[in-house]
């Protein structure tokens, strides 16, 4: 089964200092993936580059086989993003912003209506549909942003912090999608939630200081006994060990 997400020897550098370095690995469709480190561990400048967001400054990043920079526009019409902080225009109302969405995605009429109306449904925005994005609270304003991600119905998913925000039942549900959603999509999680691993993801890989440490299933992290606070802790601790 051919890859949806390709990562080979990605590298970003910000001046002299390198943020991600020479990570490679890849996502089929069924897969899962956590996306671990401490903070500053490179995570989101790596979800960044393969949303197009950010230029490697060597490396590759392909979504169903389209180079992220050779072939941007067909790499995301590939790609559901959620980024940090799931920025929205916050005058529009919910509706509004994902009807400015599945246009700028080239839906039209009512097959835009019906995109919407779903993406709604899946991130269970009915009741504040006509409400401005600015009165939400920071739960439902992440919720926006992931029914942008999911309006298209992309192959591949990547999600910075899906569950940040939510109360204890929102999460729930955000996990319950994500496992429905699974069979037929490639999707990176990033969290700093062991909880969320072990309940969604079956695959986890852990970066320190933009190196790949770990590549190991979700049961294989919890057989090691510690929490993931004490694990980076750990990596923090003892870099040197790891061969940086």
């Amino acid at each position: 089964m051919a890859a949806l997400i390709e990562i080979d020897r990605l590298t970003k550098k910000f001046g002299d200092t390198t943020v991600v370095n020479d990570v490679t690995f890849t996502l089929k469709k069924g897969e899962v993936l956590g996306f671990l480190g401490p903070n500053g561990a490179g995570k989101s400048t790596t979800m960044r580059m393969l949303a197009g967001f950010l230029m490697p400054t060597s490396g590759t990043a392909r979504i169903c086989g389209a180079d992220v920079v050779e072939r941007p526009i067909e790499a995301k019409r590939k790609l559901g993003f959620l980024p940090e902080g799931a920025p929205c225009y916050p005058e529009m109302t919910v509706e509004g912003f994902l009807g400015f969405t599945a246009r700028v995605r080239g839906y039209r009429g009512v097959e835009a209506a019906e995109r919407v109306s779903h993406a709604m449904k899946l991130a269970d925005l009915e009741a504040v549909r006509l409400q401005p994005i600015e009165i939400l609270s920071k739960g439902f304003k992440r919720r926006v942003g992931l029914a942008q991600a999911l309006l298209h119905d992309p192959p591949a998913l990547v999600l910075d912090e899906p569950t940040d925000g939510l109360d204890p039942n929102q999460k729930h549900e955000v996990r319950e999608l994500i496992r429905r959603l699974a069979p037929e999509k490639a999707i990176i999680i990033s969290t700093h939630i062991l909880e969320e691993v072990s309940a969604v993801c079956s695959r986890a890989i852990i970066i320190a200081r933009g190196h790949l440490i770990v590549d190991a299933t979700p049961r294989e992290l919890e057989g090691t006994g510690q929490t993931l606070d004490e694990f980076f802790r750990d990596l923090t601790l003892n870099i040197p060990a790891f061969g940086f």
